[in-house]
């Protein structure tokens, strides 16, 4: 009996990582399409311009009907005979869209290879930010706005998903680091850097709710969640480089204020409540251990948190040469101060190599 069970449970691992191998070569095979269809597609775009007031061009783009639905729009009740369509008759939204589909197919090769190749993974996110922030800036911008357009084709949901990727390849090097034994202060800047990416996508999302109001709010909570576990992740850590230097009550300080703030945020999605209750209970251990030694040993006075310095922010803001949150008009500067950034940290001992 049990030996059937065995040969069944390898039949069934055996067909699960088949499945898992045709998924990724079907994943790399549409990246390697796009990536020989992108370039013809633009290149037309670059005709068609260059002839944008010959009446037959103009009939011959209205007589397409481009039309694209949109994964981003929520699901409604009054679309019953399938998904909702958005009609522009504009070849910037085939390429843009187009775009878009290429961004999303190199982020999701990304999460694929994470468990196994982080450098590849972190690669790939920076990647993807790039097309984002091309996307942004160069096609959108460029789109009339004469009609009705899919969240994925307005330039603030580009520049959204351009911040997310870079949180994610940050998010990638913050792993790989304490995989290599960094620990402490290192640890807190990377996760903080994470937390000051998703706050500036928050921001952008704000404003694009404005421009198109089909963002879906599925976005939002992903990004709130991703911005308040990476917050605690950088308060776990920044709290173990004080108590190296014997500062355990400004330790228990943000300990304190962290397991309160991560207590208050927690996501509605299952599987972010595992992720968090893993964390909070992290913290808590701590703050225990660090109250329990301080009052037997050190007997130093725990300051409220408004009474705190904010060295994460500041840590952020030195790390990057002075500057201050990421502006959709000075995105290139920003993805430069980026990677200046990860070459100091890789140099400061966290290399991804």
């Amino acid at each position: 009996m049990s030996g059937g069970l065995t040969s069944r449970c390898e039949q069934l691992a055996g067909g699960f990582a088949k499945l898992v191998i045709m998924y990724l070569l079907k994943l790399c095979q549409d990246i390697q399409k796009l990536e020989c269809y992108l370039p013809l597609l633009e290149n037309l775009v670059h005709h068609i311009n260059s002839n944008g007031k010959n009446r037959q061009v103009i009939c011959w783009i209205l007589n397409l009907k481009i039309r694209w639905s949109s994964v981003l729009t929520p699901s409604s009740i009054f679309h019953l005979h399938g998904p909702k369509f958005y009609q522009v008759d504009d070849m910037y939204f085939e390429l843009g869209m187009m775009l878009f589909l290429y961004g999303a197919l190199i982020r999701e090769r990304a999460l694929e290879v994470l468990s196994s190749d982080m450098v590849q993974s972190a690669t790939l996110f920076r990647k993807a930010a790039g097309v984002y922030s091309y996307l942004a800036q160069q096609v959108f911008n460029n789109l009339s706005w004469t009609q009705e357009r899919p969240p994925e084709a307005t330039p603030s949901v580009s520049f959204v998903m351009s911040l997310i990727c870079l949180a994610e390849a940050q998010a990638v090097t913050a792993k790989k680091a304490e995989e290599n034994g960094n620990t402490g202060g290192l640890l807190a800047k990377l996760h903080c850097g994470v937390k000051e990416f998703m706050v500036e996508a928050i921001n952008i999302l704000q404003v694009a709710t404005k421009e198109c109001k089909d963002v879906p709010s599925r976005l939002l909570d992903f990004m709130l969640s991703c911005r308040t576990l990476h917050e605690s992740m950088s308060y776990k850590y920044l709290v173990q480089g004080l108590k190296n230097d014997g500062k355990i009550g400004m330790a228990i300080g943000y300990l304190r204020w962290a397991v309160a703030n991560a207590k208050q945020n927690v996501p509605k999605d299952e599987p972010w409540k595992l992720v968090y209750k893993q964390v909070i209970d992290d913290l808590t251990g701590l703050l225990q251990k660090y109250d329990h030694e301080n009052e037997f040993v050190w007997h130093e006075k725990v300051p409220f948190y408004d009474e705190l310095p904010l060295p994460l922010q500041q840590a952020w803001t030195v790390l990057l040469g002075g500057s201050s949150a990421l502006k959709n008009n000075d995105i290139a500067v920003c993805l430069s101060e980026f990677f200046l950034a990860q070459i100091l940290l890789l140099e400061r001992g966290a290399d991804i190599e």
